[in-house]
């Protein structure tokens, strides 16, 4: 098959979170597995210097954005076979210093930025030699996409345009604009109603992609549930059931060749699931790094997070000050909201010998946290899928997680299932809650046979792209080209 992804950011060329990951380890493996595979991505500050194997293709662009045009350039670049990568070169769009905002503040032109990147990416679909049969958009960012195709083939009789999958990371961010911002699509107005584009007087180009693309994926199966209801919907609920039935959940895979313990160059010591020795040195190791008080057999809990409100820090405050003065040490790498980041430099303050916290993001360290820790803390407020609990499954590392989303496909606690055991889960979004679960791990921790039992079971589980891969090929299989008078106006 011949797919072409789209997402705004990539690992390892450009991240944010957890859609570059995704986005690249599924390119990666659908190639690997025998597909053609294109991403296009834009080309931000930094990546022709880190990777200059970059060459320019004759492929110019000069695209209308309202009453402009606007030109830019492709760069490819082929790591693997079958794998080209389509850098879009707008230096006034994608040179900055950040990739969405900064100083917490969104770039105010981020529709012109990413209503153009969804024009680029439909003008690739169509003029690519190697003719893309699914082009498989990610998020809001490129959400347009399936719209700008489908008018596309309306106006221009377009008989070979490829099917469009859309998968929503996370229904929260929504890509929400002014409705006078709807005129850089150079759209006709038809679009701009109740069921397509327009939401609440306003243009939501997320909400576009639910209902253009031909099938909608999430990043689990529970989420896709989920964001049917009015509850986890974000105003979206009511057009996801009417699209329920090309609606799937698929979980996402996990990366093994990077997120590894046995071959893996951030790690002071490599351990598998038959030696958990090295893990114990990688413990002693971590502390002495962060300035704890290195001793082997208190318990340490981790946490690698965007410090935002969804990812449950507010409890998670509240629970540490409770629990901290029980046996056990706390590590935290993130950053985000000032006030959080605030938070936990104040809860280091105050217990020097229990908690540390580096404020930014350092990929090396997040291994070395994964392995270090004994458990892992996610009480997410809600969570799509998520990855570090997977991460700290592979590692050996119990995850402490709420249940919601992803987090509850991933995660077995022994009031599910005692033979399957790997983690603990807990339902009420509060600190009581939270600080429960954390002291059953203690309790856990003083058990070592039964402890042993949970790592065994952690780091057999298996979240390889494989078995991701095989269902959205099922998934692209099932997609047909869509009505364009679905949400026209009649």
């Amino acid at each position: 098959m011949k797919i072409l992804l789209a997402s705004s950011e990539l690992h390892p060329y450009s991240k944010t979170g957890g859609l570059a990951d995704m986005a690249g380890a599924l390119a990666r493996s659908l190639s690997a597995a025998g597909h053609r595979v294109g991403v296009v991505t834009p080309l931000y500050k930094g990546i022709q210097e880190t990777h200059p194997a970059l060459k320019k293709v004759d492929l110019p662009l000069d695209l209308p954005l309202g009453p402009d045009r606007v030109t830019a350039d492709v760069w490819i670049l082929e790591p693997e076979p079958n794998l080209t990568i389509y850098f879009i070169d707008q230096p006034a769009f994608y040179q900055r210093s950040a990739l969405y905002q900064e100083g917490g503040k969104d770039y105010p032109d981020n529709a012109a930025r990413f209503i153009f990147f969804s024009k680029a990416v439909t003008y690739l679909a169509k003029n690519l030699s190697w003719r893309p049969e699914v082009v498989h958009v990610h998020d809001w960012q490129a959400a347009l996409v399936p719209l700008l195709l489908s008018h596309q083939k309306l106006v221009e009789g377009w008989d070979a345009m490829p099917r469009t999958c859309l998968t929503i990371h996370n229904l929260a961010y929504q890509g929400v604009f002014p409705a006078a911002d709807y005129a850089l699509a150079n759209l006709p107005p038809d679009y701009f109603n109740l069921n397509g584009v327009e939401f609440y007087g306003k243009m939501n180009c997320l909400k576009a992609g639910i209902a253009y693309a031909d099938v909608l994926t999430t990043v689990s199966p529970r989420y896709a549930r989920e964001i049917t209801t009015p509850e986890s919907g974000c105003g979206l609920d009511g057009l996801l059931r009417k699209r329920e039935g090309v609606l799937f959940g698929i979980l996402n895979g996990v990366d093994y060749e990077e997120w590894n313990t046995t071959d893996n160059p951030y790690l002071e010591c490599p351990y598998s699931i038959r030696n958990l020795t090295g893990k114990r040195r990688n413990k002693s190791a971590l502390q002495a790094e962060l300035g704890l008080p290195v001793a082997p057999e208190c318990p340490l809990f981790g946490t690698i997070s965007r410090l935002t409100e969804q990812k449950g820090l507010d409890i998670q405050i509240g629970a540490l000050e409770e629990m901290l003065g029980a046996n056990m040490q706390f590590v935290l790498l993130g950053n985000g909201s000032p006030a959080f980041e605030k938070a936990y430099r104040d809860l280091v303050r105050r217990h020097p010998a229990k908690a540390a916290a580096q404020i930014g993001f350092d990929t090396k360290l997040s291994h070395r946290i994964e392995a270090a820790c004994d458990f892992y803390v996610m009480p997410s407020r809600f969570e799509p899928c998520g990855l570090n609990q997977m991460y700290s499954l592979r590692y050996g590392t119990i995850p402490i997680v709420r249940i919601t989303g992803g987090l509850d496909d991933t995660v077995v606690d022994i009031s599910e299932d005692q033979d399957r055991a790997n983690g603990i889960k807990f339902a009420e979004y509060s600190a009581r809650a939270l600080a429960k679960s954390i002291r059953k791990a203690l309790v856990l921790y003083g058990e070592p046979r039964l402890l042993r039992h949970y790592q065994e079971n952690a780091m057999s589980a298996d979240f390889s792209w494989d078995r991701a891969v095989e269902r959205y090929v099922e998934v692209y299989d099932a997609g047909r080209p869509s009505s364009i008078t679905i949400a026209r106006k009649r």
